[in-house]
Order: C-alpha cells, then structure tokens, then sequence
C-alpha cells in the first residue's frame, strides 16, 4: 500500500514538472490581431539566458528527497521499492534531459 502511495506521488511530481515546463503563448488582444510584430520586438538577444525552469529543478529535488527515502526504507516491500526507486531514477534523468534540451 505505501508503495502504491509513494509510486502515486512520483508519478504526480513528474506530471506537474512536465504541465509547468510547457508554456502556451498568450493570444493577441483582438484589437492587435492582424498586426504583424516589429522585427525588435521579435529579436533576442546574443546574450539572453535561457530561464531557469524552477519547477523542474523543484521536481528533480522532490524526486532526489523521496529516493532518500526510499532508500532507507525499513522493507523491501516484495521487491517494489527496488523498482520504485528505479522508477525515480528514470524520471530524474528525463527531468534532467529536459533542462538539457533548452540549452
């Protein structure tokens, strides 16, 4: 049962990691719907930072915390705290694929 619970909450911290990394544009006020951007508003920088994604970075550090835990967990739960914790380490790479990939 406290694998399931645990499995659940890894499960949802990756989701909610995922859901706020994706960004949706705003849609232009219908008043400036047909106006084309001006070319300075549209250019970046040579030296713009890509932004940091916290959430992710928040969600790597939920997931790192919750392997502690599981790691010095007093059972073996019938082998699902091995695959928990395998299951934690997929996802923190994939997180970390992530902010790789922004870069």
């Amino acid at each position: 049962m406290k694998v399931r619970i645990l499995g659940v909450v890894v499960l949802t911290a990756l989701i909610v990691a995922v859901a706020f990394s994706v960004s949706v544009p705003a849609a232009p006020k219908a008043g400036n719907a047909n106006a084309l951007p001006t070319p300075a508003a549209t250019a970046v920088p040579a030296n713009a930072i890509p932004p940091d994604h916290p959430e992710i970075r928040e969600a790597i550090a939920s997931l790192r915390h919750a392997k502690e835990h599981m790691e010095h967990a007093a059972h073996d739960f019938g082998g699902h705290r091995v695959e928990a914790i395998r299951a934690t380490d997929e996802a923190i790479h994939q997180l970390e694929i992530c902010l790789k990939y922004d870069r």
